[in-house]
């Protein structure tokens, strides 16, 4: 059954149903409509007093909150006595410590017309990443501007994101207009300056509003202190403002799987959320990315069948053909299905305290696909004051940069924003995570595939991996060794592999210093070129294991993600991680190269375990302690390992 806007009651007609029919009432608010909506500013623009505001004046609060919250505004004294609407939201220690918002602060509320639920996102700058959480689920953002700062970075910065995001819904809320004496040339002033930027960015339509979120004015209802201003109240504006509820529903099916459901042998269904358009058994269907087609045989749900199901339904898919099909697939209308690529442009923005490292291997997770994924080098990074696009060669903490991006396998996708429908937040937003301590460090919107993901294909070949091992009579593999400069990697891996060359084994080594000298000598040793020159290396041992070699490589390769990386270019058990291990002491003591002394004296910088990390591998197959085994017992223990 289609969803469709519900025509508002008005009060009077409400407290009837209350007075008249309880059932009537108790029916019609479980079907309000509901608002999802944020408020998001600056720092110290007054957003949780405008909810707490909201909440008070929604008659959401007991009376024993009541109490605690007058009680907690005499002590902590921040509005001199009366009440402080913050204390509402801000339930963090930290947050009332310091008068600030932290964290992310979700609250219902509602209203004779309409149910809310209120993000109250942080001001500050290190926080932008909650404010891009809160805003993600979003269909309309409050921006708070205070009175007496006007427009500020925040303001801006809080802003692009909304409409990159895809909210469309803008109210401008200039606040504490109690504190310039509900000037309206101050309110014109900070509007036409808000306009001015809003054009840049494309936000072309918003709502202009004085308000005091502290004294109440034109929150719910028109403010005499404000005679000048004859436009809605806050609470009458969100209350009847038009939710976008059809347009996923009229646009094609996509419904990303997220579970196979085989409850016995006789029934396999595809289960997953409606994203968008409507599905009717004996739809034509195409599953993606591997492009099979079918049509739909039944529409299940716990309550029975369907005959027509469309955009937010639950349901649970069956096909009349017996095709591959698993989560993170999405099953799409036949004749109009999405794309699937695997390289793309996109924008970034970086949500970790740790900087971008192009090259590294994240995972991006969009919906029930995840994949691992590879950032390149930003394309540019925006100002949010200027909007001019900077050249830089990482993102940092909330900056928002576009880049492009690729896949280790093709993904279904849509272009996140699309001019003429609402976007494609399940088929074009994304997540990226890191790999190791599995946090999130980047949200992300696809823009569209690369030209040359469409243009590049594997070609087939008639001679495959296993018959080049097999004309060797060995079996492939990648002998890693990493540990700290002087641990004794190049002097094992050189003997390792002249023993093994006696051993009548086709071998070949890749030296660190060495591939310097011709592959990689266009890097440096920061970061970013260590992870580009780790996986360059990598890619280059793969194509000699597929020619069926034993490759020996000796590379501090500090970083445990870009080891894991290699690992995942190889076959399984094809990649052996040695743990060439000393200690830095010790190290240090041999510098036969000198580098370490050069680094104590600052002559040499990004040097590893001076000022530049090693991480040490947790699990290598094989570990090596070179203080207390010699070069030559190291090459025979690995090979005894390698060849047993």
């Amino acid at each position: 059954m289609a969803v469709t806007q519900a025509v508002q009651p008005s009060t009077y007609q409400v407290e009837s149903l209350i007075a008249e029919d309880i059932d009537a009432y108790l029916e019609f608010h479980q079907h309000k409509s509901l608002l999802r909506f944020i408020t998001c500013g600056s720092v110290d623009d007054g957003k949780s007093t405008l909810i707490g505001r909201l909440l008070y004046d929604a008659k959401m609060i007991f009376e024993d909150q009541l109490a605690t919250l007058e009680a907690d505004s005499r002590r902590v004294g921040t509005q001199g006595g009366e009440i402080d609407f913050a204390l509402l939201v801000d339930g963090l220690a930290a947050e009332r410590e310091q008068g600030i918002t932290i964290d992310v602060a979700y609250r219902f509320f509602a209203t004779e017309k309409r149910k809310f639920i209120v993000a109250d996102t942080p001001g500050h700058e290190q926080y932008t990443r909650n404010m891009v959480t809160g805003a993600s689920t979003a269909d309309l953002a409050v921006i708070l501007i205070d009175a007496r700062k006007g427009v500020l970075t925040q303001t801006r910065r809080h802003s692009y994101l909304a409409h990159l995001i895809g909210i469309r819904n803008i109210v401008l809320a200039v606040n504490k207009m109690d504190l310039v004496g509900y000037d309206q040339a101050t309110f014109d002033a900070i509007v036409a300056d808000y306009r001015a930027f809003a054009e840049q960015i494309g936000i072309t339509d918003f709502l202009p509003m004085p308000i005091s979120g502290f004294k109440g004015d034109n929150i719910t209802a028109l403010s005499a202190n404000t005679p000048w201003y004859a436009g809605p109240t806050l609470i009458g504006h969100l209350e009847a403002v038009e939710l976008d509820v059809t347009s996923a529903q009229t646009r094609p099916l996509r419904m990303p799987v997220q579970w196979v459901n085989r409850p016995n042998l006789d029934f396999r269904g595809f289960s997953g959320l409606i994203a968008s358009g409507s599905v009717q058994p004996g739809d034509a269907v195409r599953v993606l990315p591997s492009g099979k087609t079918s049509t739909v045989a039944r529409i299940v749900t716990f309550d029975g069948d369907l005959e027509t199901a469309v955009a937010g339904q639950s349901v649970t898919l069956t096909l009349a053909d017996e095709i591959d099909c698993s989560r993170g697939d999405v099953i799409a209308i036949a004749d109009d299905p999405p794309q699937a690529a695997d390289q793309f442009e996109a924008t970034l923005v970086w949500m970790a305290d740790e900087e971008m490292l192009a090259g590294r291997p994240y995972w991006l997770k969009m919906g029930a696909q995840t994949t691992s994924a590879t950032i390149h080098a930003p394309k540019y990074q925006v100002n949010v004051n200027t909007l001019e696009h900077l050249a830089v060669k990482t993102l940092e903490l909330n900056a928002i940069g576009v880049t492009n991006l690729t896949t280790d396998r093709p993904i279904v996708f849509e272009p996140y924003v699309d001019t003429s429908t609402a976007p494609s937040k399940t088929l074009g937003g994304f997540i990226l995570i890191d790999k190791i301590t599995n946090a999130t460090v980047a949200a992300g919107m696809i823009h569209f595939a690369l030209r040359r993901s469409q243009n590049v294909h594997w070609q087939a070949t008639d001679v495959g991996r296993d018959k080049h091992a097999s004309l060797k009579n060995q079996t492939a593999a990648v002998l890693w060794l990493t540990g700290l400069s002087g641990a004794g990697k190049s002097t094992i891996a050189n003997l390792v592999e002249r023993k093994l060359v006696r051993m009548n084994r086709h071998t070949f080594l890749l030296d660190g210093d060495n591939v310097r000298h011709g592959l990689n000598k266009d890097l440096g040793f920061t970061d970013a070129d260590r992870i580009e020159n780790v996986r360059r290396v990598g890619e280059v041992a793969r194509l000699m294991t597929d020619a069926g070699l034993i490759v020996i490589t000796a590379f501090i390769s500090p970083f445990r993600a870009e080891r894991e990386m290699v690992r995942q270019m190889m076959a399984p058990g094809e990649f052996i991680e040695v743990h060439v291990d000393t200690t830095l002491a010790e190290a240090e003591r041999r510098d036969v190269k000198g580098l370490y002394a050069k680094a104590r004296s600052g002559q040499l910088k990004n040097f590893t375990g001076i000022d530049s990390p090693y991480e040490a591998p947790e699990h290598p197959e094989i570990h090596i302690d070179t203080t207390a085994m010699s070069a030559d017992q190291a090459a025979e223990f690995i090979i005894a390992k390698l060849i047993p």
